[in-house]
Formats: C-alpha cells, sequence, structure tokens
C-alpha cells in the first residue's frame, strides 16, 4: 500500500470542502476528515484547521488539539521515503532504542524530522504488531522486523533510490 506520505497534492480549499461534506453529519467527523485530508494532501495544512472547525462547531484548539495527539497525523510535508521505527516496549526491549539511534544518524535527523533536502522522514511509530520479531520498522508502508542497524540501512538505501 501506498502511504499517505507520498502523495502530496498542493492544499485546495474546494477538495477540503468536499471531503468535510462527505463526513459533516457522522458522529466523530473528525478524525474521518483528518484521515481524508491527510489521504489527499499528504499533510493536514494549517490552513485547513480553521475550516474545518468552523464546519464542526469546534474550536481551533479541539481541532489543533486532536491533529497534534495522534502520531499519524503531519502538519508538515512528509519526505518522499517515510521511515518508521518502532517504539514500543517489546521492540524497546528488543533494541529498538539503538535502532533508532541508527536510524537518527543514518538520516542525519531526529525522530519526527524530514531531511533537508526532502528525500526521507523519520518517525517513531507506537506498534506495527511485529512485537515476536522484534526491533521492527515500517518504511514506505512496508514492515521489516529482526533488524539490525546494518539491515535498516540497506532497506532505507533501496527504499531512496
Amino acid at each position: 500500500m501506498l502511504d499517505s506520505a507520498r502523495r502530496s497534492t498542493p492544499f485546495d480549499r474546494e477538495r477540503l470542502d468536499e471531503i468535510i461534506e462527505t463526513h459533516r453529519g457522522r458522529a466523530g467527523a473528525l478524525l474521518p476528515i483528518l484521515h481524508d485530508v491527510q489521504g489527499e494532501f499528504g499533510m493536514v495544512d494549517d490552513d485547513a484547521v480553521p475550516v474545518i472547525a468552523a464546519a464542526l462547531n469546534l474550536s481551533r484548539a479541539d481541532v489543533h488539539g486532536v491533529l497534534t495527539f495522534y502520531h499519524d497525523f503531519r502538519r508538515r510535508p512528509a519526505g518522499r521515503t517515510v521511515v518508521k521505527v518502532c517504539a514500543a516496549e517489546a521492540c524497546q526491549a528488543a533494541g529498538g532504542r539503538a535502532l533508532q539511534a541508527a536510524a537518527e544518524r543514518l538520516l542525519g535527523v531526529p525522530m519526527k524530522g524530514t531531511t533537508g533536502d526532502g528525500a526521507a522522514t523519520l518517525e517513531p511509530v507506537y506498534c506495527l504488531g511485529l512485537c515476536s520479531v522484534a526491533p521492527a520498522a515500517m518504511v514506505d508502508g512496508r514492515v521489516h522486523g529482526r533488524l539490525t542497524a546494518e539491515r535498516l540501512e540497506t532497506i532505507v538505501e533501496e527504499a531512496m533510490r
């Protein structure tokens, strides 16, 4: 499956309005709207927040709070390659923190960072369901287990070609 980070279209108010209308009458419409906005634009642009808030009769703070609470929502465009390293307990116990540090060194950015050239984004993820083969990561939507720093480097380099 193509990661939504790899789709990036310019913010379009008309398209945003269409997404909102699709969900407006539903109970709990905020999360589906945010997911669809990110799927469409690759991120949730700051300009979308007041529009969504007004449409759902919420405060901008309410929308911002949900947007920043959930780790998968982006407020800036992601890099062309997205590397998510598991930060859950099972992966940490199996060397996940060392793997995160190796990923930061490899890409030259901290967790939640994007390289200056937009080539890659590094993010923590809080469970990939691969506890039995920890530590694990997801690169461009594909999961990988039993990772070492060297194996992660190979996978990331291949993805960035």
